[in-house]
């Protein structure tokens, strides 16, 4: 579910309604281009107060949050991009007016944004899962291609060759990262550094690396692997799978501040290999999650039991 607006947001958005407008009649005729159901404008009493109707229509929409966070966001979204308060000229003090209004809108933009910046995020991040979603139940000879790899995976699971078992790792995901798009790299060497792979997503370049032990993979590991990323260019980023997750020193380590790594497990994996969810739908969410939260290592399973999954 969106981000709710927060409490000073919503008196802001009142008072920039209240003054913006300055009649009844260009309030209601604003809000009814803004409304999904202009409808819902006949439930209030138009021969009230500006001020009391601006209220009751914001306070009908927020309580019923779950119907109308849409129309919220666009009501706004549109009161933010305002830039022109000429029509407040030729009113009596009109100068003061214009001058009230550009403020009650500044403040309004001050307190929403970050709640606009994320709903759209996730309005975007959803209609990518949508259309990937869509793309793989369509397309037989992915679906066929992405069994094949997870018939390849899980003989792996009992294997007692370490050394071979982490090589055909790296093989298989490589061939995931190819299956969506994500032009891989395969393992190379830089300045003496073994790295398992790269890909990219969205813009962003991801150096990746795979380990498959016992052990659960420590601070120590993690923090050569975030050296690395850290030492190239501003917009890379770390994808580290650990099949057997990962200690917990290890990860509060690294996700204080500044983190430039995301942590996947085997767990996850299955989820792809499962159609569960598509593997770029996966690391959108984790990213989004460490850039909201800090917690570099938010599991499918963890997805599901927000909700998000």
């Amino acid at each position: 579910m969106a981000k709710q607006m927060s409490p000073a947001g919503i008196m802001a958005l009142k008072e920039s309604l209240c003054s913006v407008y300055w009649y009844k009649s260009e309030l209601r005729g604003f809000l009814q281009l803004c409304l999904s159901n202009p409808a819902i404008l006949n439930k209030f009493n138009w021969d009230n107060y500006k001020r009391q109707i601006a209220s009751d229509v914001i306070d009908y929409l927020v309580e019923n949050s779950s119907l109308y966070i849409g129309d919220l966001t666009k009501i706004c979204y549109e009161i933010c991009m305002l830039t022109d308060f000429s029509h407040l000229k030729s009113l009596e003090d009109g100068s003061q007016k214009v001058e009230k209004a550009r403020n009650s809108v500044n403040q309004l933009k001050q307190l929403v944004a970050p709640h606009q910046e994320i709903k759209k995020e996730q309005d975007e991040i959803k209609k990518r899962q949508e259309k990937a979603a869509s793309k793989l139940k369509a397309n037989a000879a992915v679906r066929q291609n992405l069994e094949e790899i997870k018939n390849r995976y899980m003989p792996l699971v009992g294997s007692s060759n370490a050394q071979g078992r982490g090589f055909e790792l790296e093989r298989i995901m490589y061939d995931l990262f190819e299956l969506f798009d994500l032009d891989p790299k395969a393992s190379f060497k830089n300045l003496g550094e073994q790295l398992d792979g790269a890909f990219s997503l969205d813009g962003t370049e991801y150096l990746f690396e795979a380990k498959w032990q016992k052990e659960l993979v420590n601070k120590a590991d993690l923090a050569v692997f975030s050296e690395k990323v850290r030492s190239k260019l501003e917009n890379t980023l770390g994808v580290f799978l650990s099949i057997n997750s990962f200690s917990i020193d290890g990860v509060s380590a690294h996700q204080a501040g500044g983190a430039s790594i995301i942590l996947m497990d085997g767990g996850d994996l299955m989820a792809v290999f499962e159609e569960r969810i598509d593997f770029p739908s996966l690391l959108l969410r984790k990213k989004r999650h460490a850039a909201q939260t800090g917690n570099i290592y938010f599991s499918y399973y963890q997805m599901l039991s927000a909700g998000n999954g």
